[in-house]
């Protein structure tokens, strides 16, 4: 039988789980003071994140999956695994977004009858799109045996978050939320990715033979997030080339951290 991860290494992940939730509840506070960001900081902001987002895919959620997969002796190729996992995390999104009523932004009003919520609600559906992939990335991290892919990811998801968490509070504050409900907003998102973190945590420490597919879905979830909302959002203000730079230079930072802390 494998093993569970040990209790310390828990303790740490449930932490990691709580953070990720509360950067997105920190990077919105400064909307209390600021209320509103040029299209130039906002699409330059989104972009680093696109960029954390993406190399956090690659490397800290598709490669240990294909490296897990082997090391745990599991059945079938590896690469099959993850083409499972990542076609699952992508459909669930997908799936979310085409039935959950949302508002984004720029793009407008999207889901099943979106029309008929009301519109903060429909923020806080969109917001919450956005970081389930975050909660799951954080949570399946800490699947393994070791902490330290777990911890990488909570790094760059916080990294991420930060000004995510103030383009969508300043976001609210555009469209007429007071400063309260803006900040509120965040919060509440920011709960939804701690709950997704948990649920991923579970699932991978109960029965560990399913962290590779679970590394995989939420790599998946997050790849869908990144090219179907977060890229589009970035470059929908006329600054396509500061917005490439933002993603080139968020994609090495999050390199630097997988070096650093992996």
């Amino acid at each position: 039988m494998l093993a569970v991860a040990a209790a310390p290494e828990v303790s740490v992940a449930l932490w990691a789980c709580a953070v990720a939730g509360l950067s997105t509840i920190v990077g919105a506070l400064p909307a209390l003071f600021v209320k509103r960001l040029s299209p130039f900081a906002t699409s330059l902001l989104l972009a680093l994140g696109a960029g954390v987002m993406l190399a956090a895919t690659a490397f800290s959620l598709i490669a240990p999956a294909l490296e897990l997969h082997a090391q745990l002796g599991l059945p079938g190729p590896p690469l099959v695994s993850v083409w499972a996992g990542v076609l699952s995390g992508a459909a669930l999104v997908h799936a979310g977004d085409r039935a959950i009523p949302h508002e984004h932004f720029v793009k407008g009003r999207e889901g099943h009858e979106a029309r008929a919520v009301k519109r903060a609600w429909l923020f806080v559906a969109a917001i919450a799109l956005h970081n389930l992939p975050e909660g799951l990335a954080v949570g399946a991290g800490f699947g393994g045996e070791s902490a330290d892919p777990g911890l990488v990811i909570t790094a760059g998801i916080v990294l991420q978050n930060l000004p995510e968490g103030l383009v969508a509070a300043v976001s609210l504050l555009a469209v007429g939320y007071g400063r309260g409900t803006a900040v509120g907003v965040a919060a509440l998102t920011g709960v939804i990715e701690t709950l997704a973190g948990l649920a991923a945590l579970g699932a991978a420490t109960l029965v560990q033979a399913l962290v590779p597919f679970v590394l995989a879905l939420a790599g998946g979830a997050m790849l869908y997030v990144v090219v179907q909302e977060v890229i589009p959002e970035a470059y929908r203000r006329g600054v396509e080339r500061p917005a490439t730079w933002g993603l080139v230079l968020g994609f090495l930072a999050m390199l630097t951290l997988d070096q650093a802390l992996g």
